[in-house]
């Protein structure tokens, strides 16, 4: 039986009509996003579905978008009951994707999952509006001289490397005006590219420092259990199996950067063959070709393709 690793999207995979050719074809899906709806008083459905863009690009909106069109698809390919086609031998995921992976590892239940997302988004958000920032991707330089530049910014205001997503490729995340400082300086150093994303706020950063400390609370009192496989952390690199291990690093994770490099790699050496990217979009794809290009990537995030994982294409 093939061992793989199973990547979960992050932030910034959504697109308007997400989830819905999955909702109509399979009943897993379709109970998925009703029960999301469900919980969160709201048509989070109607949102994935048919926009408008706006909604769903919205932090507290796009998180738990992401969230419940991840599980809708892998629980689709997966069905409860039905015998394996392969071993998982490890999960991770970007940012965002890392609550999507706990739940498909067992540690948290759905609705105590999408509960946390919901949740964290709301308070990203609201720090966002609170301390305002940005981010920018690096494209094309070694990651230690991003992280020099960003020092060499810091007397502008806040700014640190946030997301180490594959070589050369580093995001940095903070205040304005420190962020546009390591644009400038990145350019001097012949980056390939420079790009501000369109995010909400300073994601990463020590300018989520106060969604960082109601973040603490609320996973205190969310019931967290062993997961059933190593689930690869951001903050850290490493597999976290126990419950403290989980709370502290989902709580640090709001403001440390994310070593999704180093997350992909541990999954690899955790004895993953190969690797589904399960979620919106192909943007996990994107970034192993560059982390490591001899390792086969599935995209699970359509009807398509979890009718061909399930050998019904």
């Amino acid at each position: 039986m093939q061992r793989v690793g199973c990547l979960f999207a992050g932030q910034g995979a959504q697109s308007v009509g997400m989830g819905r050719d999955l909702a109509e074809r399979f009943p897993a899906a379709r109970e998925l996003f009703q029960r999301a709806d469900d919980l969160l008083g709201y048509p989070l459905s109607r949102v994935c579905f048919a926009g408008p863009a706006a909604d769903l690009t919205a932090t507290e909106h796009s998180q738990p978008a992401i969230f419940t069109h991840s599980l809708a698809a892998a629980w689709s390919a997966w069905p409860t009951g039905e015998a394996p086609t392969v071993e998982v031998a490890a999960a991770a995921g970007l940012s965002l994707g890392e609550y999507s992976a706990l739940v498909f590892a067992g540690a948290l239940t759905f609705d105590d999952g999408l509960r946390l997302v919901a949740r964290r988004g709301q308070l990203m958000a609201e720090a966002g509006r609170t301390h305002p920032g940005t981010m920018a991707s690096i494209l094309g330089l070694e990651d230690d001289l991003v992280v020099e530049l960003c020092q060499q910014a810091s007397s502008v205001g806040v700014v640190v490397a946030a997301n180490f997503n594959c070589p050369g490729q580093v995001v940095v995340s903070g205040e304005v005006a420190a962020v546009r400082r390591v644009e400038e300086l990145a350019r001097q150093a012949d980056a390939l590219r420079v790009v501000e994303l369109e995010v909400s706020g300073a994601f990463h950063s020590p300018l989520m420092g106060s969604a960082r400390e109601e973040l603490v609370r609320v996973l205190e009192g969310t019931p967290i259990e062993r997961a059933r496989l190593p689930v690869v952390s951001n903050v850290t690199g490493e597999p976290m199996v126990a419950p403290g291990e989980v709370r502290r690093n989902l709580a640090e994770q709001l403001t440390q950067p994310v070593r999704w490099s180093a997350c992909c790699r541990k999954v690899l050496t955790l004895g993953a063959g190969a690797l589904y990217e399960i979620g919106p979009g192909s943007v996990l794809k994107g970034l192993m070709r560059r982390i490591d290009r001899s390792v086969a990537v599935t995209t699970v995030g359509t009807a398509s393709e979890v009718a061909l994982l399930r050998g019904a294409g």
